[in-house]
């Protein structure tokens, strides 16, 4: 059965875009007939890194409008098999989303795909409630930073308590925590928050940790997803927390400082880490 997944945070700037553009590649990859809303009506920035800007003719707006139908709006993915788009309106407020629209707009989404990713706006406003209200599943997005941790935890209060889910006094909706730009180094000299400190305050289960990585601020340049950027850390530790979200058990990585080579062999090699 198709299951709504919404990618959210408290807080702007935190890689929740990047997370939902690299998840749902993810899904795609494994098989998954996949489609992305981008909810971020006004400042839309999905279709960059998705790498599909310059073909966006219709967005979600004109599909609730009924000035386009929802099968003219869709962008297909030319690199990943089952993967689809949905783009936001660059020129509209976030007024022009209505609940009943968005609801019919998933509800047909959900015929044709096993998962309807939501790309969220930050914080509690109108793009947001609408992205988060027909979750199924949410992916909280936070960083390793006090102020980041206590506006995911505002979000958890409102997946709770405003979501269709939570009206109809059905199962909770289903939550996840990705920790994006997480800094081993910095950790241990007390410049962000453990890893511990954060499941602690938030006490979801964890999905994955994304490590701070320049390959990130590449793949969004070139609007490449930087899961399809196999070699670098930050979309090994995306595809680790795909194949969790899918029931697989992978070991969390990236999580410690790593260590330095000593000694002679150290010496031979420059010191590079082991």
């Amino acid at each position: 059965m198709a299951q709504v997944i919404t990618v959210t945070s408290g807080k702007g700037g935190v890689g929740k875009t990047t997370s939902s553009a690299a998840i749902a590649t993810g899904l795609a990859q494994r098989g998954k007939r996949t489609v992305v809303i981008d909810f971020d009506v006004g400042l839309r920035n999905l279709d960059l890194i998705m790498g599909v800007e310059r073909r966006v003719v219709f967005d979600i707006v004109n599909v609730i409008n009924g000035e386009a139908k929802l099968s003219q709006a869709l962008i297909k993915d030319k690199r990943i098999d089952g993967l689809f788009i949905l783009p936001a309106s660059q020129t509209r407020d976030k007024d022009a989303l209505s609940k009943e629209g968005v609801g019919i707009i998933i509800e047909e989404l959900m015929k044709e795909f096993d998962y309807v990713l939501c790309d969220s706006p930050a914080g509690i406003e109108k793009g947001a409630l609408m992205a988060l209200y027909y979750a199924d599943q949410a992916i909280v997005v936070t960083n390793p930073e006090v102020s980041s941790v206590r506006d995911s935890d505002r979000i958890l209060g409102v997946i709770q308590s405003r979501s269709k889910r939570a009206e109809e006094k059905r199962e909770p909706v289903k939550e996840h925590l990705l920790v994006t730009r997480y800094d081993p180094v910095r950790v241990e000299r007390g410049e962000m928050l453990k890893l511990e400190d954060i499941r602690e305050i938030l006490a979801i289960p964890l999905l994955g940790v994304i490590p701070e990585s320049e390959s990130v601020l590449k793949a969004s340049n070139t609007g490449n997803p930087v899961i399809m950027d196999v070699e670098s850390p930050a979309g090994q530790a995306y595809t680790d927390a795909v194949g969790r979200f899918l029931g697989d058990d992978r070991p969390h990585r990236f999580l410690e400082v790593e260590k330095k080579k000593t000694g002679l062999f150290g010496r031979l090699f420059g010191g590079r880490a082991a």
